[in-house]
This record gives C-alpha cells, structure tokens and sequence, in this order.
C-alpha cells in the first residue's frame, strides 16, 4: 500500500486496537479475522511485552494489514514505528510531544493523540500536528479501569472545533457505539468488545455495519 497523504483520510469507523497477547500467532489470527470483517484501520498496542516482542508482533502485523490494504498505528513506540515503517504512531499523555514525533516520522506519517477528557489537549494536539485525536473513557472500561470519564457532549463540542477526525475510546460496546456516532465520533477504538467476541469477524463487521447505516 502506498504510503501518501490519502492514508490520513482512512481516519473513520472501526479502529481494531489490539489486547496484550503474548503469543503472537494468536495475535494475529484474532487481527486476522478483524481485517476479514473489514477493519482497516488497526492499532497494536501491548503494555505487557518486551522489545523483542514488540518488534515480532508488530512486523506479523503490518505484513497481514498490508494483505488487506489497512493502516497499523503503533502505540507509543515511536523508535517501533519508524523501524518498520509502520503508517503511524499514536501518542498517550506522557509519550512524548506530538511535534517531535512530527519531526521525526514526517509529514506523510498518521499521528493521532489521546486528549483524554479535554477539548484544551485536542486543540493543542491539532496544532501541533496530529492528523486525529481521541477522547474517552466514555464507558467503564476492563483494560484501563481507573482512566477518566469523558462526557458524550465533549464529542459534540469536538465536532465544532476540531477539524481533524475525532476517535471515541473505552468500554464501547455495539449497544452503546451508536450513541458516540451520533454524537460526531468518526471513528470507535474498540479492544474487548471486538477481540473478545466469540466471532471477531461477525463482531467486525457488526461494528463496521454501525457507520456504513448512519445518516
């Protein structure tokens, strides 16, 4: 897949980010079946797993998301991104500035930016560079059960002055995504509801049916 600024409109739907998993063929089977589904747009994110690991994991990954013409965003890990020349980067808080990520991946690379549950952070993050930003905990979520809460208007108040896409994350299920999609999230980052489903691809392409049916 080419790697030009197109890339950087591909910010919408279904946003696959992958749990921590250890074993690395099942990582990509459960991708695997995601991609299936129709997710193009995935992030690998491991908080447990060592450089060697990540290094397996995310190089498994962008070959199966390149088979499927999709993006990989790696979490944090900018020395990662760069080394396999991965689509992008996403940035948490206390990753490191969006400007030096900028400065280091260049201008056709995606970065996106947790803003968590202000508005302030996405302004700065837009400015600064980032091609998307995210907000959330929108709802209880099992992977990061201490984050903040963001209320459902901030999504509204983004659409107004945000001009890039704006992602939902945390604790999103397909009963309770409508409600973020309507609210103006372009895109929903789904880890649990997705790749613990008992059919990740079913569970796919059910949340890809949520944005293909929007007004």
């Amino acid at each position: 897949m080419s790697k030009d600024m197109k890339g950087k409109n591909r910010i919408s739907g279904l946003y696959a980010v992958t749990p921590d998993e250890a074993d690395t063929g099942a990582l990509t089977a459960r991708v695997r079946d995601a991609l299936a589904g129709g997710a193009r747009l995935v992030q690998y994110r491991n908080k447990t797993a060592d450089a060697a690991l990540r290094l397996e994991q995310a190089g498994a990954l962008l070959a199966l998301c390149r088979q499927y013409a999709a993006l990989l965003i790696i979490n944090d890990h900018l020395e990662l991104a760069l080394e396999i020349d991965a689509d992008g980067l996403h940035l948490g808080g206390e990753d490191g500035s969006v400007a030096a990520a900028r400065a280091r991946l260049g201008p056709r690379k995606i970065i996106g930016a947790s803003c968590y549950n202000m508005l302030q952070n996405a302004l700065d993050a837009e400015r600064a560079g980032a091609d998307y930003v995210a907000f959330g905990s929108f709802f209880a979520s099992n992977v990061k059960p201490g984050a903040v809460h963001a209320p459902l208007e901030l999504l509204r108040e983004a659409k107004q002055k945000v001009s890039v896409p704006v992602v939902a994350i945390g604790g999103i299920t397909l009963a309770n995504a409508p409600q973020l999609i309507a609210a103006g999230a372009a895109g929903v980052a789904v880890i649990s509801a997705l790749f613990a489903a008992p059919n990740v691809k079913l569970a796919a392409q059910q949340f890809n049916a949520l944005f293909n049916t929007r007004s």
